[in-house]
């Protein structure tokens, strides 16, 4: 569940070389009237989004779905899928889907929320909430587990988790499980001096919310999400249970996974078909608050125009979520991470989003500033993400211009040049 490049869109997250984190806030602009799509025909914007993603499936994903909204009542929905995995099911753009780390938006969500009650503080260290969990806890505070300046080591990077990652461990992991795997390890740097994105914070976050509430981050997301924004087919995954309908995820087996894979990463756990190992079954649950919701690209597009709008959170709060620390070494002005959230600048405009990767999916939800543009983008296996160098450059690139062709048309503006017409 590492952050990726998501350079298509402009969000570009290097985990290995962390910036300074200097906290700006980032205008939201005005909405204006929005433009006439001039790629041409809606049929036409439809169809080239719909060759993109063929073009994603015949590189070696085995199924994508895309679901644009221009914020002007026009939803264009897409799925395409290989041939191999129709024996197992029909992929539809309503499936329920793993949206793995889109979760931290969702958990930064309710964490505002409780700021805004007055019953959390951006300012609490981890310590009041968490006392002798983490090493040097008195100077790492909430905001800085939110926005990844913690320096906090991430708990997915440790062997411990493999088996369960893989499929193979089906046992329940709880936040502070895993938050106690991730700081067994020496710390990256001195909290909040730079940024490094790390699911340990999101861990601590999941403990700290249980122990503020008094409940578990299921029933936060059920009651203060997705209950009161009627979103049927949103929720956050304690085991391997699916409540719907919902998208069968894959990962290539040991014998076709690319040389460049570490060894041990390889050997997924599941039933085998055409090369692949159907994850769709394993337990989720070693994510955790880090990752673990469940929804659908209709559900996230919902949420995002709550959020966005001020539904979720009172103005405060939104502005804190959107104030944001760069990423990228040496850009200032680049790419930004806010609670819970990235931001950039793209050709076709400013977006807000998250990428999520866990075994068998990977997503990326995006939205406007207003809430009322939003672009969702899912693929269901995410080896090419997470291994991105052992994989055929041809999967990430034809990944990428599917992104960027979303994003733009989200706008009502024409893909990027080089992405085919339809």
């Amino acid at each position: 569940m590492a952050a990726s490049l998501l350079a298509a869109v402009g969000l570009v997250v290097t985990v290995d070389q962390p910036a300074q984190a200097v906290a700006r806030p980032v205008a939201t602009p005005n909405a204006t009237p929005a433009a006439v799509f001039s790629g041409g025909t809606e049929a036409q914007q439809t169809a080239q989004l719909r060759q993109l993603a063929r073009k994603l499936v015949a590189a070696g994903a085995p199924g994508v779905i895309v679901r644009v909204d221009d914020g002007r009542g026009r939803v264009v929905r897409i799925t395409e899928q290989a041939l191999w995995t129709t024996k197992d099911h029909r992929l539809g753009v309503g499936n329920e889907f793993r949206m793995g780390s889109n979760t931290k938006t969702m958990m930064a969500t309710l964490v505002l929320q409780l700021v805004g009650e007055g019953r959390l503080a951006l300012t609490d260290p981890v310590e009041k909430w968490l006392p002798g969990h983490v090493p040097n806890g008195q100077a790492i505070t909430l905001r800085m587990l939110l926005n990844h300046t913690s320096g906090l080591f991430d708990y997915t990077e440790d062997t411990t988790l493999w088996p369960s990652i893989l499929g193979k461990d089906r046992r329940t992991w709880t936040s502070e499980q895993s938050l106690a795997v991730g700081v067994q390890h020496d710390p990256l740097f001195a909290p909040g001096t730079k940024w490094s994105y790390s699911n340990t914070n999101y861990a601590a976050v999941g403990a700290i919310l249980e122990k503020v509430t008094g409940r578990s981050p299921a029933d936060l997301v059920r009651d203060r999400i997705a209950r009161p924004l009627g979103l049927k087919h949103t929720y956050f995954a304690t085991d391997s249970t699916w409540h719907g309908h919902h998208a069968r995820g894959y990962e290539p087996d040991e014998a076709h996974m690319p040389p460049g894979v570490p060894a041990g990463a390889r050997d997924y756990a599941g039933p085998h078909r055409a090369g692949h190992v159907d994850v769709s079954d394993n337990n989720p649950s070693w994510a955790g608050a880090a990752g673990a919701v469940i929804s659908t690209a209709h559900d996230w597009a919902r949420f995002y125009n709550a959020l966005m709008s001020g539904k979720l959170l009172p103005a405060a709060q939104l502005a804190q979520m959107r104030t944001t620390v760069p990423t990228v070494p040496g850009q200032p002005d680049g790419p930004g991470y806010g609670l819970g959230i990235f931001t950039a600048t793209t050709p076709c405009g400013t977006v807000w989003a998250h990428e999520g990767g866990i075994p068998g999916y990977l997503s990326l939800n995006a939205t406007d500033p207003t809430g009322n543009r939003t672009a969702s983008i899912l693929v269901s296996t995410e080896a090419y993400s997470e291994y991105p160098n052992a994989f055929p450059a041809e999967i990430a690139k034809a990944d990428q211009t599917l992104k960027a062709a979303a994003i733009c048309a989200m706008f009502d503006k024409p893909a990027p040049t080089g992405a085919p017409a339809g």
